[in-house]
């Protein structure tokens, strides 16, 4: 049996700041249909699977031809969801966690996250950064700054402003990007590990990967991306493609 490499896109209906935010129209398209057009150009995946829970999704993803799997409505995150539709796929040996809010992702950054994670015998995990520099996105809890070392290997994620800055010493800060790469044990490994000490304070699910001494390598890049979050973001969005 062939090894595959498959990019799953979890996503749900509900959400705490944009309810519905997968079916946010833009061009005549749902978002969750330009974040999977965006991972079906990538030529080293074999497939792209939408992973939700919810109906309205599911019949949207099927009408623009998308594969997509029901999961059960229970999952505490993207993680636990994909891990579920990977189980199901023993053929699945790389898995691309890529969050369904973020249309406009470029291709070679999803390429370099699956090359990371099949081309680096030690990484269990693999995903990207970009370098800031604004203070106001250094100070910013809701922007998670990493740490790695000179391996390019995760040290540390944190809301906080990291490294800190004493006196007069400099730093370099890195935001980091929310798609993973994973092999498939480390998925499996990860999701059924229960919650570490850090991720419980961060609210950050990529720690208890390194708390539990798993290696997350770390690509950084130079584009910055268009998340969305809040109707602000979408309209934002929406202007720039409809131009």
């Amino acid at each position: 049996m062939k090894k595959q490499t498959a990019i799953i896109i979890p996503a749900r209906y509900g959400s705490s700041r944009l309810e519905g935010k997968p079916l946010l129209q833009a061009k005549n398209k749902p978002i969750i249909q330009w974040v999977w057009e965006k991972a079906s150009d990538c030529t080293l995946a074999e497939r792209v699977i939408v992973a939700t829970d919810d109906t309205r999704i599911f019949d949207a993803c099927k009408k623009f031809g998308a594969e997509t799997e029901m999961t059960s409505s229970n999952h505490k995150s993207g993680s636990d969801r994909i891990a579920e539709v990977a189980q199901r796929h023993p053929e699945i040996e790389y898995i691309i966690n890529l969050q369904g809010d973020e249309p406009l992702i470029e291709k070679t950054n999803i390429e370099l996250v699956i090359k990371g994670v099949k081309e680096f015998e030690d990484a269990d995990i693999s995903t990207l950064v970009r370098k800031i520099s604004d203070e106001k996105d250094i100070n910013n809890p809701n922007l998670v700054k990493c740490v790695f070392n000179i391996n390019h290997y995760a040290m540390y994620f944190s809301r906080s402003k990291i490294p800190y800055e004493r006196g007069n010493n400099k730093g370099e800060f890195y935001a980091h990007l929310g798609i993973y790469g994973y092999k498939r044990e480390a998925l499996f490994k990860m999701t059924q590990l229960p919650q570490s000490s850090c991720e419980i304070a961060e609210s950050l699910e990529q720690l208890r990967a390194l708390q539990n001494g798993m290696k997350i390598k770390v690509f950084v890049v130079d584009n910055v991306p268009i998340g969305i979050d809040t109707m602000e973001d979408f309209e934002h969005f929406k202007s720039m493609v409809e131009e």
